[in-house]
């Protein structure tokens, strides 16, 4: 016990150590991949905002070329350029403002870039202004504008080219400390790797190593219990076969002791019977007297009934045999019972096999032994609450007829008195019905077993050979 408590330690701490160190790699791992987002991110800020400023440069250019060439050739086409740079401008600028809100440096430039920007696209818009006015003809102040446009473009390029110069040198800045980043990252990998994989190599090797002994052990506890269901299965089906051997000898004894008391109880009864028949032809003066004797005739014919009904309930009759379908048999015993059925709202359950099920039997007896099963189940279930489940099925060769309720159930003292005469939990019956029903399957070399707990309702089931093994049996037996 102690070293399969130590090699299941070992075994944990491996896994656990194993789990530690791969957590932990994850976790750089994920470390990174957020670094790498928010790198990326200013990487793209800084395109976004070398992008901008080139863009920008590029409109005022298009812009001032779009003047040029509209004073030059006096065709309003050349202003299109222009036009879009005096919608693009503005917004370029906002962009760029909202860009640089972190960076004072950039946000110095930017301001003076917007003044320089403001003056490049008031002298356009002057210059379009008087050349419309002087009639499409240059005039002096225009050309005296002109230095002061050159001075302009040449500040906004020279911040331009300050700005995007700055962005670039930060993009080089994040760039080398993602690069260390990646480096750091990929060492602790290695290293976190390397520990795993020696972990999980200890923990191998001291599976390994313990694992045999457990193997040889849980082969000797399997065959050991392998040997064990086979002897429970055994004993299951020895008692099975031991319990049926006990039904039919306690049958016959039941039929051994009920034709000697029966014997022994006619006699008396037959004399006793005769006596009175004889009394009441003698005149007698007292007026109780056929009261009496009549109480005494009528009391000796029940129990002469009683012992018939014994008799006919535990001995071997004699059988007329014909070939039936054991779903007709049980439809024709259902039939028999549809008033009942029918009083008590019970609902039926069918089950019935599509596979050829024929029993060579007494149609009459079995019907009997069918409709005692049925009627019993009926009376044990609550009124409008009850189901009847009917079930035949085929298993090699043999008829299985399943006939369960929900009714109340037994227990296990009433199921092993189940089959004996005159033990009944009903009010009204003698007891003699299942009785009575154990002989009739017992005489057609048939099983019937009864299964039952209390609260849990009751199945029973009732085993018949096929015709054609039957015939067989009889031609053997014959």
């Amino acid at each position: 016990m102690t070293a399969l408590s130590s090699f299941r330690r070992k075994i944990r701490s491996g896994y656990v150590l194993s789990f530690l160190l791969l957590l932990f790699s994850y976790a750089l791992i994920f470390y990174v991949q957020q670094r790498l987002v928010s790198e990326a991110g200013w990487v793209i800020h800084s395109y976004k905002v070398v992008n901008n400023a080139e863009t920008l440069k590029s409109n005022l250019t298009e812009a001032e070329g779009a003047v040029r060439g509209y004073v030059l050739t006096r065709d309003e086409r050349f202003l299109k350029p222009y036009h879009t740079a005096v919608r693009k401008i503005p917004l370029l600028q906002a962009d760029l403002k909202n860009l640089m809100s972190d960076n004072k440096r950039q946000q110095d430039r930017l301001d003076t870039l917007d003044l320089l920007i403001k003056t490049k696209m008031s002298i356009l818009e002057k210059g379009l202004a008087d050349f419309l006015a002087s009639g499409f003809v240059v005039t002096d102040e225009m050309r005296t504008r002109r230095e002061t446009s050159l001075h302009a473009m040449d500040s906004i390029r020279l911040y331009v080219s300050d700005i995007t110069h700055s962005e670039q040198e930060l993009m080089r800045t994040r760039e080398k400390e993602l690069a260390d980043l990646f480096k750091r990252a990929k060492m602790g990998a290695i290293v976190s790797l390397a520990i795993v994989v020696f972990a999980l190599l200890y923990s191998l090797i001291t599976f390994n190593r313990e694992n045999k002994a457990r193997e040889t052990a849980d082969k000797r506890a399997n065959a050991y219990r392998e040997e064990l269901e086979s002897n429970q299965d055994e004993l299951r089906q020895k008692n099975i076969e031991l319990k049926e051997l006990k039904d039919v000898e306690k049958f016959t004894s039941t039929g051994r002791i009920a034709r000697t008391i029966a014997h022994e109880v006619r006699n008396p009864l037959t004399n006793i019977l005769l006596a009175t028949d004889q009394l009441k032809e003698i005149e007698t003066s007292s007026d109780e007297s056929p009261i009496l004797l009549e109480l005494i005739n009528r009391n000796a014919t029940r129990i002469n009934q009683l012992v018939s009904d014994l008799l006919d309930a535990t001995r071997f009759t004699h059988l007329d045999f014909i070939r039936s379908g054991v779903n007709e048999l049980l439809e024709e015993a259902l039939e028999l019972a549809k008033d009942r059925i029918d009083l008590n709202q019970i609902s039926v359950e069918k089950n019935y096999t599509t596979e050829d099920c024929e029993v060579f039997v007494d149609r009459e007896k079995i019907k009997v032994a069918l409709l005692n099963i049925i009627v019993n189940a009926i009376e044990a279930m609550e009124n409008g609450k009850g189901v009847l489940q009917l079930k035949t099925k085929r298993e090699g060769n043999r008829c299985i007829v399943e006939i369960r309720d929900n009714g109340k159930g037994m227990d296990e003292e009433a199921l092993q008195k189940l089959f004996e005469p005159y033990f009944t939990s009903k009010m009204k019956g003698n007891g003699l019905g299942l009785t009575n029903t154990q002989n009739i399957i017992l005489n057609h070399k048939g099983k019937i077993n009864a299964y039952s707990k209390p609260g849990k309702g009751a199945m029973f089931v009732i085993t018949l050979d096929l015709s054609e093994i039957s015939v067989l049996r009889e031609m053997s037996e014959g």
